[in-house]
């Protein structure tokens, strides 16, 4: 793709990486074959070529150019960011970088209406802050019966605890293996028992797994609604959280609070960690920090696709799983499959599903701030997954997992649960 931009505009930093995104484009078409968005409406500017085109027009324009609209704005707020397209694309177009540079600028330009800025502001404030969000999350329940109809969906019924034996976390310190976990911004509220049953299974493993306390959100959500220096700030927090236990393993390969790894357990926050490293790099005081961290970081299925899970011994051949990948692990971080193969080395059924490269429509804040495409891709993928009446939808991602439950139909729950469970139960079976 021809681009024309100024020389003094090539003196951006932003504009010369989007210079260099947009001249790998071939306007094939290819990536509108697997765009969600594309799919639903038809519409060259709701597929990642046409917003390709909107963001080469965007930042070629003037400030002040009146082709920049808040038409241009719709097209680019509809994009899911599930990274379909880069999957597709034979050319290798790092489309998502090209998106947040288009967002940012088209935000500066345009600005937003009082109630959008409201509500972005208020997801900005209530979800990076666990403490805040289960405060929140708990008067909704209380009130989740008066809400309506929409915002309904959206409030997760109290959960019973989980019937297991093992109801505390194991002592990581038994463990001359160690790894840290990053406990996430809602999943500790909405699914308090996916960290604790990843803890207990890699305790079987031999894996002591611990949380940084000081570490908060992974950046993701201010990153993604513009708010993009706040992100860095946020992960410049967790470096400085993880940093003094990543050090003492590169000072003493075998010491006991040393690090070998930082679990994610939402592929949300795994995909966004992992580009620290980028999104850090001109910063010299963090940028050699970052990409190890990002070196580190790897999704739950990543630390147990490669240890020896058969002498587990976990066997639940009475359960049939369909699994919905979301798109941060199989598109972000090329995990698609990973997943699946462990869960058939446990012995678990798994059904087919049709359409699997297509996002449900969370998406992070997707489906707050674009309600009505979200549900319609989400019973769209709901309905490909009761396709073979699995008898539990499993995923990876806390945002997928309370958006398709939102629905109300077949329960969703984190793979690792199952597992847990599993393991759980051939114990019993062996007192």
């Amino acid at each position: 793709m021809q681009t024309h931009f100024s020389d003094a505009a090539r003196a951006k930093p932003h504009i010369v990486e989007a210079d260099r995104i947009l001249r790998t484009c071939v306007h094939c078409g290819f990536c509108n074959a697997t765009c969600p968005t594309y799919q639903l409406l038809g519409d060259e500017r709701d597929g990642p070529r046409g917003r390709i085109y909107l963001i080469k027009e965007l930042l070629e324009s003037e400030d002040g150019d009146t082709q920049v609209t808040q038409e241009t704005q719709l097209h680019l707020d509809r994009c899911l960011s599930c990274r379909s397209c880069e999957t597709t694309c034979p050319s290798g177009v790092e489309y998502h970088k090209l998106l947040d540079i288009g967002r940012a600028e088209i935000e500066r330009r345009v600005g937003r209406s009082p109630g959008d800025r409201a509500l972005r502001f208020g997801l900005r404030a209530m979800l990076p802050e666990p403490k805040r969000f289960k405060t929140l999350l708990a008067l909704g329940q209380t009130f989740r019966p008066l809400a309506p109809h929409d915002l309904h969906d959206k409030i997760p019924a109290r959960q019973p605890p989980p019937q297991t034996r093992q109801r505390k976390r194991p002592d990581p310190a038994t463990h001359a293996r160690q790894m840290l976990i990053l406990e996430g911004c809602v999943q500790p509220s909405l699914a308090p028992n996916t960290n604790d049953a990843t803890t207990r299974v890699l305790d079987r493993l031999g894996i002591g797994v611990r949380p940084a306390q000081e570490a908060g959100c992974c950046g993701a959500i201010d990153f993604h609604l513009n708010a993009q220096e706040a992100g860095r700030e946020r992960m410049r927090a967790n470096i400085d959280a993880w940093w003094p236990m990543i050090e003492r393993k590169g000072a003493a390969e075998t010491d006991a609070d040393g690090v070998e790894a930082i679990v994610q357990t939402a592929s949300g926050c795994g995909a966004f960690v992992k580009e620290y490293g980028e999104m850090l790099a001109d910063d010299p005081e963090y940028a050699i920090k970052a990409k190890r961290v990002s070196e580190l970081a790897k999704d739950l299925v990543e630390v147990l696709r490669e240890e020896d899970l058969e002498a587990l011994g976990a066997r639940h051949p009475a359960t049939r799983l369909a699994f919905h990948c979301p798109c941060t692990l199989q598109h972000a971080q090329k995990l698609g499959g990973a997943v699946e193969t462990v869960l058939t080395r446990l012995g678990f059924a798994l059904a087919p599903v049709q359409d699997g490269h297509l996002c449900c429509g969370s998406a992070g804040t997707y489906s707050i701030t674009q309600p009505t495409l979200a549900k319609r891709l989400r019973d769209n993928k709901m309905d490909a997954l009761e396709a073979q009446a699995p008898d539990t939808i499993v995923t990876a991602n806390i945002g997928c997992q309370s958006h398709l439950n939102g629905a109300g139909r077949t329960p969703v729950r984190h793979w690792i649960e199952l597992v847990d469970e599993c393991l759980e139960a051939n114990d019993s079976r062996t007192d």
